[in-house]
């Protein structure tokens, strides 16, 4: 039985004179907002007014933020101060050390000297947000060693997370914001190296300093801990094998008997190491084979152990000596996370007694086996985290670089000044962050960790998927890897599966019943007890504030295999940010590429959450009067036809945005290349067409038509840059080589503007925005916000379109048939009043349904309707019966429905539900389920995605076409439209595609024993080597991955043999 009390050492709170000066949360707030939050909660749908005014102080990316502050307040300096000093091998008084450090204000080195930078303009000048590393250090200085202190000196540049204490948007309100160049809808939490933004996921790993029972890959039950400090990572297992239990460690060549262990640390007594692990007869029983064994190898006491454990050790000390190596290694490595204070063994003899107890439990009892899948055994690594770590390891090979050159110095000392600090090298801090920032590749040897894809570009397609990008989880295993569990959806995860390590410790009791062990961090602090009391005490520490937020108090007991938990209670982080901006500051970026909807809306029927997060002041989608009825061919399956008058007037329109970078290379010598202006003939036309978009300076003109192939930087490259520095080039020195504008033939596309910069290397960068206004056509794809996709089958004129005896005319039409019979619940009783009782095959509501009726309702009456999942019984979602009344009051019918289902129908219907057909204008003669959905449009366009090619390039290894738009490749034909085509008996058509069209080739097969045979061309013949001669031989045609196959089954042995007939 344990009660623990875990906190996240990254969660800590930073003291009060290092963190900024905090404005007072509830200062914006209105004044009835302020007085409600401290009015009683009597309702579920009163917790609602407290959430604004909670989390205008929190956010979805808070957790980034408090991980990446905590990092350059209090573990930078951890880490630095860990590894202070570094000495030269042959001469410890020639030293470095670190006294200080911090991190400055973010700046860029501008001919030597230092510039402040905001994040807008690293955006758009492709540079590194960074600020330097400060420490003050002191040093040995020349032949007498004199002690040389040197103050602000830089040790290289950490990339700085926008919103964090180091940022300058820190604390700025919205008009700073706007005129940094920033939305102030934007959260931060993210990174921005060169020039791209860059967020760190957040990735999810087994809880480090708790102890994991499992089985290992031979069956073995094995108790393991992966222990974590600043000074060393390791992880240390206890396994039983052939009823012995083993110590595990990599520093030893092999395993090490469990017994000879504790003696190693000063329980000598046998006794006092099994009343240790428990009175239980049954912990003895498992326990005396290890005790006999120790007994065998004539271990009693600490010396022989340690001896024993010495001829162990796999990598021994200084001068090739393994004496005392045990103990350092008990000392420093074997959980590690339980210190050692004056050589005082008796914590880790007591973690261990814990880890032997929790393995022998399982054995005894399988359901107390841990699963690595729970929650509870997950610690979520932020950004900070796995900063400090790169950190920690770019620190530490900087200054054993700095070391090796001390060493080579101090043979010199006699000939030449000395100056460590000029063994310092920022550059390995520096390119070492940026490049994993960059890259997305953790690869860490010394911490054995080799990650990839820790951090990704920012979408910026929508911002709901910018903050998706920033509460994204990543489980850390093998994707190739064929279990379930981790894929699985584990029952922990609800309601609990948030942003912060829960930090779940497991104990047990070691003597009497009733005695809890209390554990904090892995650490065993004594025993209590009263769990109860002792955790209800803590909870109102945590909630007065003296102990930190993030610290999780709970009670585990075990009782027959039973866990039950008594608190599992987290704090809620959502983003709330009450400001009234649109989204302006859009219009000032350089993103590679950038889709604008032209008339973004809100929301008919929206939620409470979007309420929150802000999503309704920043949307992504329009209002679409939908038709669901069978309207042409054109709608199979989730096909939608579209009216091209709401096309004409906006709908579904955007902008493409993409960015062309140009790049003034600078090379030996002194040249470089150059812009010129477009040429001209003496009546002062253009010599080439192509250069119509090119304004005097060489750019292309802002607001100019751009076509395919036009060029829109005319730039030069010197011929030779190899020679001699100093000469002038003339014009015959140059070559064009100009940078042309790749598009579509017949699209419209405008310069919208071009932007000069320089990059950390002072080389001019030249980048210009292209403007495309697209409106949707046949093959784009559009979504609702049910995850029903679904591509425009065709666009019809309106005067084809139905429409109701008001005039009312729909922007698209789907099929019912989109909607799965899965996902739709049978009910009648929305549409009784209107059709026979006797029906059952009417169906009822999904999600999507909902949202017609209330974004009806909400048209009909002004206001907007609610809806979120699960909320009518607290109110805060509208019950569909008031959303039907309000359909009625206003002259709809109270199922939504517009259409009826035959003549007969008319007198007992009203006038207004009528709808007539756009082709003969008669009645439709079906009920029409009609109104507005927010549907979005995805990027998935016609016009990226379309290409074709008559003839191209071919892959060297099969000789068949290659694949993709970028490699000019074919379409491919794959084995369901092989089967369509077998299906209709268009046989030609498939030895046309998948023969001539693609890599035909004429082989030679021998008819007596079916294999491939050649051509030998000095005998001008064809010949078989199985059968040793070409008599039986005969030509024919197959593609030629076809005989690439055959070669390959015939390497592995295996014999594919062709039986031929005459054609």
């Amino acid at each position: 039985m344990t009660v623990a009390a875990a906190v996240d050492d990254d969660m800590e709170r930073t003291e009060e004179e290092e963190a900024p000066a905090a404005k007072d949360p509830n200062a914006s707030l209105p004044s009835p907002t302020y007085r409600s939050l401290a009015a009683p909660v009597t309702k579920p749908v009163d917790k609602f007014a407290l959430l604004p005014a909670f989390l205008k102080v929190r956010g979805l990316v808070k957790e980034h933020i408090d991980s990446f502050n905590y990092f350059i307040t209090k573990g930078i300096r951890n880490i630095v101060k860990a590894n202070n000093r570094i000495e030269a091998r042959n001469n410890p008084s020639i030293f470095l050390r670190y006294n200080s450090v911090r991190v400055g204000v973010p700046s860029v080195q501008v001919q030597y000297i230092a510039e402040k930078i905001t994040p807008h303009f690293c955006r758009l000048s492709d540079r590194t947000y960074s600020a330097p590393v400060l420490a003050d250090i002191e040093y040995t200085v020349g032949k007498q060693y004199e002690l040389k202190r040197k103050p602000n000196f830089i040790i290289g540049y950490l990339p700085i997370m926008l919103r964090s204490h180091a940022c300058v948007l820190n604390g700025k309100d919205e008009a700073e914001l706007a005129r940094y160049g920033e939305c102030p809808l934007d959260p931060g939490g993210y990174f921005i190296v060169k020039g791209t933004e860059k967020v760190i996921l957040i990735q999810e790993q087994l809880s480090k300093n708790r102890i994991i029972i499992d089985t290992d890959s031979k069956g073995r039950v094995i108790a393991s801990v992966t222990s974590s400090t600043h000074e060393i990572k390791s992880k240390t297992v206890i396994f039983m094998e052939k009823e012995k239990i083993y110590l595990q460690l990599n520093q030893f060549t092999k395993p090490i008997p469990i017994i000879v262990v504790m003696k190693a640390m000063g329980m000598e007594s046998d006794q006092e190491v099994a009343q240790m692990v428990g009175r239980d007869p049954r912990y003895g029983d498992l326990l005396y084979p290890s005790i006999q064994e120790c007994a065998f190898e004539r271990i009693y006491t600490q010396k022989l152990a340690l001896q024993y454990m010495d001829d162990k050790v796999m990598y021994p000390g200084a001068g090739n000596q393994k004496e005392g190596r045990s103990k350092s290694i008990l000392r420093d490595v074997f959980v590690a996370h339980v210190p050692v204070e004056s050589g005082n063994f008796r914590p880790k003899c007591i973690y261990t007694a814990v880890m032997l107890r929790r393995m022998m439990d399982a054995i005894l009892n399988a359901d107390t086996f841990d699963d690595k899948d729970y929650v509870g055994n997950k610690r979520l690594e932020l950004s900070g985290q796995l900063i400090s770590l790169l950190f920690e390891d770019l620190f530490k090979t900087m200054n054993s670089n700095a070391v090796e050159l001390m060493n080579k110095t101090s043979e010199k000392i006699h000939s030449s000044p000395l100056d460590l600090s000029l063994h310092i090298k920022e550059n390995i801090i520096t390119h070492g962050l940026e490049r994993a920032i960059s890259t997305g590749n953790w690869d860490i040897k010394r911490f054995r960790m080799h990650r990839k894809g820790v951090s990704q570009v920012l979408s910026r397609l929508s911002y709901m998927a910018s903050l998706g990008y920033m509460t994204r989880i990543t489980p850390q295993f093998e994707k190739t890897r064929k279990t379930s569990g981790p894929r699985a959806l584990q029952p922990s995860q609800c309601y609990s599966l948030g942003v912060e390590d829960l930090s779940l410790l497991s104990g047990e009791e070691i003597h009497a019943s009733g005695s809890f062990l209390v554990m904090f961090n892995g650490l065993i602090l004594g025993k209590h007890r009263q769990p109860q009391r002792f955790a209800n005490a803590m909870r109102k520490l945590r909630r007065s504030g003296i102990v930190g937020e993030f610290v999780s108090i709970f009670v585990n007991e075990k009782q027959d295999g039973i866990r039950s938990f008594d608190d599992f209670l987290r704090d809620g982080l959502i983003e709330y940010l009450d400001v009234n901006e649109e989204n302006n500051a859009l219009l000032f970026r350089a993103d590679s590429l950038l889709y604008l909807l032209v008339y973004a809306q809100r929301p008919l029927l929206t939620t409470k959450t979007i309420e929150l997060v802000g999503y309704d002041k920043l949307g992504a989608g329009q209002n679409a009067t939908v038709a669901v009825m069978s309207y042409s061919g054109y709608d199979i399956e989730d096909a939608i036809v579209m009216n091209k008058s709401s096309l004409d007037r906006g709908f579904g329109r955007c902008i493409a945005m993409k960015k062309y970078t140009v790049t003034k290379e600078k090379y030996e010598g002194g040249y470089s290349d150059r812009i010129v202006k477009p040429q001209r003939d003496k009546d002062g036309a253009l010599l080439k067409q192509n250069m119509r978009a090119l304004d005097e300076d060489g750019f292309a003109a802002p607001g100019l038509i751009i076509r395919n192939h036009d060029i829109y930087v005319n730039k030069q490259t010197p011929r030779n840059t190899k020679r001699d520095s100093g000469a002038h080039l003339t014009d015959r020195d140059y070559k064009d080589s100009p940078a042309v504008y790749k598009g579509v033939d017949g699209e419209t596309t405008v310069v919208d503007r071009v932007m000069l910069c320089s990059d950390t290397d002072e080389k001019l960068i030249i980048k210009c925005i292209i403007r495309h206004t697209r409106r949707p056509e046949v093959g784009d794809k559009f979504s609702s916000r049910h995850g029903q996709k679904g591509v425009c089958g065709t666009i019809v004129q309106q005067e084809d379109f139905p429409f109701s005896e008001r005039g009312i005319c729909p922007d698209l039409i789907m099929n019912p048939h989109g909607f799965p019979r899965c996902k739709i619940n049978l009910s009648k009783r929305f549409f009784q009043p209107y059709i026979n009782n006797t029906s059952s095959r009417v169906k009822g509501y999904t999600g999507k349904m909902i949202e017609l009726l209330g974004g009806k309702a909400g048209v009909s009456c002004g206001q907007f309707h609610y809806g979120s999942a699960f909320g009518e019984p607290s109110g805060n979602a509208d019950k569909v019966e008031d959303i039907s009344r309000t359909l009625v009051k206003h002259g709809f019918s109270y199922n939504g429905k517009d259409l009826l289902y035959s003549d007969c129908y008319f007198k007992t219907v009203p006038k207004s539900l009528f709808c007539l057909s756009g082709i003969l204008g008669h009645p439709c003669q079906a009920y029409v389920f009609m109104g507005p959905i927010y549907y979005q449009k995805l990027k998935h366009m016609v016009l990226d995605k379309m290409h074709a090619r008559a003839s191209g390039p071919r892959v060297l290894l099969t000789r068949q076409p290659t694949e993709g738009r970028s490699r000019d490749g074919g379409l491919r034909l794959g084995e369901m439209e092989r089967d369509c085509l077998i299906a209709y008996g268009a046989s030609m058509l498939i030895f046309e595609r998948l023969l001539i069209s693609s890599d035909p080739y004429q082989v030679q097969v021998c008819r007596k024993c079916g294999l491939l045979g050649y051509y030998n061309h000095k005998l001008k013949a064809s010949y078989c080597s199985m059968c040793k001669n070409g008599e039986n031989m005969a030509k024919m045609r197959m593609p030629y991955a076809c005989k690439l196959l055959f070669q390959e089954l015939q390497a592995m042995n295996v014999v594919p043999r062709l039986k031929l007939t005459e054609g």
